[in-house]
Formats: C-alpha cells, structure tokens, sequence
C-alpha cells in the first residue's frame, strides 16, 4: 500500500510536467510559428526553385573561397595547392611597394567620384521617369535609358572616342570655333570622371528599376494628405517620396559599399594604355597584371583578400550604423 500511493503521488507530477512541456512548445509555436520541419515541408517548392542559384553561389563563390590559402604560399600552378611552399605572411610584403599604393589611391578617386556622382543618378532618373505623367512617353523613355545597359564597353568606349577622342566630334566642333583641340581620352587629369560620366551613361538607367518599384509602394494616400495640407510639389517630394524610397536607397547603398574597391576593371583595362598605368592603374588591374600576367599569385591574391576583408568590414559598419538610426539594413535586428 505504500509503495502504491508512493507511485499514485508521482504520477500527477509527471502528468504536470508533460501539460507544462506542451505549454510551452504552444507557447513557442505561437511566438515563432511552426517548426522548422513544417516550414520546409510547407516551402519545399520554393525551397527547390531557389536550389539552383544557391548550388550556384556555393560552388562558384563559396567553395573558391578554398583557394585563399595560396595568400600564404608561393603558389606555383604546376605543384598545386598541396605542394607549394609555405611562406607565412611573406606575400603582404606586396603592400609596401610604391605601385600599391599608386593603385589605392586611384581606386579610392574612382570610388569617390562614383559613389558622388553614380550613385545618386539613377534616384534622379527614377523621380524624373516616375513625374512623367503619358504611359507612352514613359515606356519609350525607359526604353532609351535602359538600352545602354545591354552594349559592351567595347562598344561604349569606341562610341566615346568617336566623341570626344582626338579626331572625335568634339574637337572637330572646338577647331570650326577657333578653339584649342582637346582630346580627353588621353587626358590623365580627366580619366576619372570619364569613367564615371561612362558608368553613369550605361547603368544609371538599369539601375532605376529598383527605385521605380519602390516609388510605386508607396501609399497615393500620403500624397494626397499632404496635398490636402496644402503642401507643394516640392514638399511633396521632400516629405514623402524620398522618406518612402529611403530602407531601399540605404539597402543598396550598404551593399554598394561592399564592393566600393571594385571600380570597374574591363571599363578601366580596355582604356589604360591611353591614359598610362600612373593614371589607370587600380587594384582590380594591378591584381591583373602582377598575378595573371607575372606569375605573383600569392601577393595577388593578398591584394584580392584584403580588398575583400575591407568591403565586409563596410557592409557590416554601414549595416550597424542604418541599425542605429532606425532603419534595417540588409538584415532586421
């Protein structure tokens, strides 16, 4: 008998600790929703739509990661990653050489020039086509500012030389009017607002998409409040389209410093030798020619790593600063 009630007095206990485990697996499911096996079961078919581009990622930008060992090799094709020698951090001796730093301090021109001017056109553009009011003259000037996107920079660069290059329509238009011919495909002082001018000609237009999209989420009722209240078209602007298209201006913004060290290297290649390597020379084309052309993998690839390194230290700085203002970045709090 007292074995028995012994029992009989633990068995409530464990009926009480089994209603307070599902309590609380009630309580989980309520705040965060169903269980991760639901959720894939339920997902599964946008989970397989997007298994392509994730197989994508990991193999081509993922896995080659792999490859950054050879920053601390004397990396020699013909003897592989297992096989070449080690040489500690001897290949960051490359970040003391004079046409190191004469790449930086390019890169960071370009970078600056780019995020100044490029950045901001295609929001410009975007509020410009978003104000035009017939739906055919819309299209067709999307059309126009979108095409640029889709010619080569062969292309582009030969129609810029056409242009402006030495017998170009610019200075032929300088000599009728008496005035000194310039060529500023050849100008070392100019060539970096060539290239951003080139950058903002071909992608400004694409890269009004986003902005379009973002322009057209945002409620025709602020608009009309704000008319109500008797605000202009320039308050109207101010208070509401650009407060609406902010989270994706510092979205971008935040990923486009990620890669603010990547100015441009097919652009800036193909128009090097006419400006000289003092002028065009950046850390994409000096990775280009000290690790392809010269064999220098290892210190290359040094250059490649830290670039890298400096573009995630950006996004997670710039990502934490929007965090700080209120805003959500690339990802919530």
């Amino acid at each position: 008998m007292h074995r028995v009630s012994r029992s009989a007095g633990r068995a409530p206990d464990g009926r009480d600790r089994a209603a307070r485990q599902a309590a609380r697996r009630a309580a989980r499911r309520a705040q965060g929703g169903p269980s991760l096996r639901a959720r894939l079961r339920r997902d599964r078919v946008m989970l397989l739509l997007v298994l392509p581009g994730f197989l994508f990622f990991v193999v081509f930008h993922y896995v080659p990661l792999l490859g950054n060992v050879i920053v601390f090799q004397d990396y020699q094709p013909y003897l592989g990653f297992k096989d070449s020698p080690w040489v500690g951090l001897g290949n960051f001796t490359v970040f003391a050489e004079p046409d190191f730093y004469r790449a930086l301090l390019n890169t960071l021109k370009f970078a600056v020039l780019q995020l100044v001017l490029f950045f901001p056109a295609p929001i410009g553009l975007a509020l410009l086509l978003n104000s035009i009011i017939s739906p055919k003259i819309k299209r067709f000037v999307q059309s126009v500012v979108y095409l640029p996107h889709f010619i080569g920079w062969v292309i582009l660069i030969s129609i810029s030389q056409q242009l402006i290059g030495g017998t170009g329509l610019l200075p032929q238009l300088l000599g009728e009017l008496g005035l000194p011919r310039v060529d500023l495909m050849t100008s070392s002082g100019f060539f970096p607002w060539l290239v951003t001018l080139q950058l903002i000609w071909k992608d400004a237009g694409w890269g009004t998409i986003i902005y379009l999209a973002a322009l057209l989420n945002i409620d025709t009722e602020h608009y009309e409040a704000a008319a109500i209240d008797g605000a202009d078209r320039w308050r109207r602007l101010w208070h509401v389209t650009l407060p609406g298209i902010v989270p994706v201006t510092l979205l971008l913004l935040i990923l486009n410093l990620g890669s603010i060290l990547s100015v441009g290297f097919e652009q800036i290649l193909l128009q090097r030798d006419a400006v000289g390597a003092d002028a065009a020379e950046v850390l994409d084309t000096y990775v280009y020619f000290h690790g392809v052309l010269d064999g220098q993998w290892g210190p290359a690839a040094a250059v490649g790593l830290v670039k890298g390194v400096i573009g995630l230290v950006l996004i997670l700085g710039a990502n934490k600063l929007a965090h700080r203002f209120g805003h959500e970045g690339i990802y919530s709090r």
